[in-house]
């Protein structure tokens, strides 16, 4: 898109108000930007969890890159020359690049904050470094505050009474000042500072009046007075309203203490900063990504992994692509957990699922090294080819089924032929991976002949080849009758079992082998 005057465009950043939790208080407008955003940017602990994120999530259209703003340190100290602030700070800069490059690819940036942006928000910091370079938009969302009153069913101001908010990091002493100084109050940032605030509200004479919310407006909602709060188990996401005296006297809703549960734990940090994530991005496009897995190519520094898997994840600026040949993996591993060591957040693509013919057990064989032991990784499922072969087709796996690799490269070919004859003597569907490529176009063949040794020639067989992508191409045959030049390496081949099935509805062939074998009773 170009602007008016006939340049570039670059994005707009929007800072939207998703609300204090419920996600049907976030506005229309709200919504809408979400859906149409090219760029969905939160901030979150060290843990990865971001509230932001989850208002949202109904809102989301899958098509976004995703940017995750993971702070560094939250309450806890860090050895930073600058100390605390020094870490916050540079870290506030570092977002402030990761986002401007995409606002000056054109891209428009859509930053979710609880509440409203601009009120203790986290976004305030990104508008402040990146409004006087691009064009910005505020969407102001439900306060706390709002959201918390409204949980109480108690007006908070009457009349000429005055409303103050206050932060619970302030000093005893001069939140007790204030606090007598007011008619009515909100004390934000709870947590950790509560015993403080609960002892400035005695000081000032007004605990008897202070009203207690605990995520406010969310699933997990609670209410009561201030005197009946454990101080171990108060949130972050709490907040003290103490209502003017007028607007008290108006009957409202009876106090409910809060019942006595165990303090809630702290969450330690679930990884420390460098790690490798292998990924399955299912067989086509990102209509066939988990919501786990798009988190976790967010949230990576560096993507590794064969060229033609890499391209099918949207591009982002930030983020460095290694890609590499087919038959490197033990070396594309070794290169991932390498970045990792260093720091790096290592996303590792596989196409389908990590954990079938592809990249996890790669990884986890060089992460078995004693040089790699403390390097963490995880393996997050996807779509598997044989899972979406099936399901375009009917249900050919609907039954006990083996999966089988014709590739010859990492193992020999009397080895897959003799797991060709048990599967099939077994009388188990079966899915072959890997059936042909240029080196090997007589595998398909032979294997078939090795099938034919115990199937009948009658045997339903589906080809299912680029399934999900812009080639799908399904074929329905017989094991008598397969043809090997319809094979390809893109190409995933199901071979029914006895009582695979072929039926004709509504003009088309559907393929399914029944869950129940012999005398009819239905397994599972």
């Amino acid at each position: 898109m170009n602007d008016p005057a006939g340049g570039e465009r670059t994005g707009t950043l929007y800072g939207i108000g998703l609300g204090p939790g419920d996600p049907e208080l976030t506005t229309i407008k709200a919504a809408r930007l979400v859906r149409d955003a090219d760029v969905i940017a939160y901030h979150s602990a060290r843990h990865g969890r971001s509230i932001a994120r989850r208002i949202a999530e109904p809102h989301l259209s899958g098509t976004a890159i995703e940017e995750a703003l993971v702070y560094p340190v939250t309450t806890e100290t860090t050895d930073h020359p600058g100390g605390y602030q020094g870490a916050i700070d540079e870290f506030y800069a570092e977002a402030a690049d990761r986002l401007a490059a995409h606002l000056e690819a054109g891209r428009d940036v859509v930053l979710l904050a609880e509440g409203d942006p601009l009120f203790y928000g986290s976004y305030m910091h990104m508008h402040k470094r990146l409004a006087g370079r691009f064009r910005t938009e505020v969407v102001p969302g439900v306060t706390s505050i709002s959201g918390a009153a409204a949980a109480l069913g108690q007006p908070l101001v009457e009349r000429d009474e005055v409303l103050t908010v206050l932060p619970g990091t302030l000093p005893r002493a001069e939140l007790a000042r204030r606090l007598a100084d007011t008619d009515s109050a909100a004390v934000m940032k709870l947590g950790r500072t509560f015993g403080n605030v609960r002892d400035a509200l005695a000081d000032a004479g007004k605990l008897d009046r202070a009203r207690y919310v605990e995520r406010a407006t969310m699933e997990q909602q609670r209410t009561g007075d201030i005197a009946g709060v454990d101080a171990d188990a108060v949130p972050y996401f709490a907040i003290a309203l103490i209502p003017g005296a007028v607007a008290a006297s108006v009957p409202g809703r009876e106090s409910t203490p809060l019942p006595d549960r165990e303090p809630t734990p702290v969450s330690p940090t679930a990884h420390p900063a460098g790690e490798v994530v292998v990924v399955g991005t299912g067989p086509a496009g990102r209509d066939w990504l988990t919501p786990q897995v798009a988190a976790a190519l967010a949230e990576a520094d560096d993507l590794v992994g064969y060229g033609p898997y890499l391209d099918r994840v949207p591009p982002n600026p930030r983020q460095t692509r290694h890609a590499s040949d087919n038959r490197v993996e033990a070396e594309r591993a070794a290169h991932a957990l390498d970045l990792a060591a260093s720091g790096r957040r290592v996303a590792v693509v596989s196409a389908g699922d990590p954990g079938v013919f592809a990249m996890a057990t790669a990884v986890l064989e060089v992460a078995s090294e004693q040089k790699y032991r403390d390097v963490p990784v995880r393996v997050l499922p996807g779509l598997s080819a044989a899972q979406a072969v099936s399901a375009a087709v009917g249900a050919p796996l609907g039954h006990d089924h083996a999966m089988i690799s014709l590739s010859d490269r990492l193992k020999p070919w009397d080895v897959v032929a003799g797991r060709l004859r048990a599967a099939a003597s077994a009388d188990l569907a079966i899915a072959i991976y890997n059936p042909r490529s240029k080196a090997r176009p007589w595998q398909v063949g032979a294997a078939r002949d090795v099938l034919l040794e115990h199937r009948d020639p009658a045997t339903p067989v589906v080809l299912g080849r680029d399934v999900g992508g812009a080639g799908q191409r399904i074929t329905v045959t017989t094991l008598g009758e397969l043809d090997p030049e319809l094979v390809d390496m893109r190409t995933l081949v199901v071979v029914g079992s006895s009582t695979t099935r072929v039926v004709e509805r509504g003009g088309e062939r559907v393929v399914f082998t029944p869950r129940h074998y012999g005398d009819g009773t239905t397994t599972g």
